[in-house]
């Protein structure tokens, strides 16, 4: 795997209609609601033989938000959660690259959400490497992390009359990455 790393080294612009950032939470303590942001954009630097010298950096747009239910997503742009007229950006910034593994790294970085900035890890799988019909060389990534909605100023729920809470306070962020080496 070394020298396959060593070839990727470079530049990378994460390709957005090929890729995912999304999110999983618990409503009313019996199902899971999906979402995803729809306008994103990132870049990767690749260092494949000294994969602690790689980067990444990605910029969501909160208005984007996602969960196929168009007031569910007007409430989740509100202040009562994303407060997208004060903070229109979540942002991702990575700080530290350690290879776990073959094919697994973990990537610790600054994720900011409602302006609240907190260290978070992700475990991230490397899927692989191809050259596409179009000659774009491109590299796959994949990754979650669980985090805690209020860390961030995300507090609004409900109490069920069942006991429990409406929204979960854990949140899954999933991140499906295709990313194109630049030129």
């Amino acid at each position: 795997m070394a020298s396959e790393y060593a070839a990727l080294t470079g530049d990378y612009t994460i390709d957005t209609a090929h890729s995912r950032v999304g999110f999983v939470a618990r409503h009313a303590m019996v199902t899971k609601v999906r979402g995803s942001f729809n306008e994103f954009e990132g870049a990767i630097h690749l260092d494949g033989a000294n994969p602690e010298n790689s980067s990444g950096r990605v910029i969501i747009q909160a208005k984007s938000i996602d969960t196929r239910n168009s007031q569910r997503d007007d409430h989740l742009r509100s202040n009562d959660f994303l407060d997208m007229d004060n903070h229109a950006e979540v942002t991702f910034v990575s700080t530290a690259i350690k290879q776990d593994d073959d094919t697994t790294f973990t990537v610790v970085g600054e994720l900011t959400v409602r302006g609240v900035t907190k260290s978070v890890e992700i475990p991230f799988e490397f899927t692989g490497s191809a050259t596409d019909p179009f000659g774009n060389h491109r590299v796959g990534l994949e990754g979650s992390v669980v985090i805690n909605r209020k860390d961030y100023g995300v507090n609004w729920n409900a109490a069920l009359e069942t006991g429990g809470v409406l929204v979960s306070e854990k949140v899954t962020l999933e991140i499906e990455v295709s990313a194109i080496k630049n030129s």
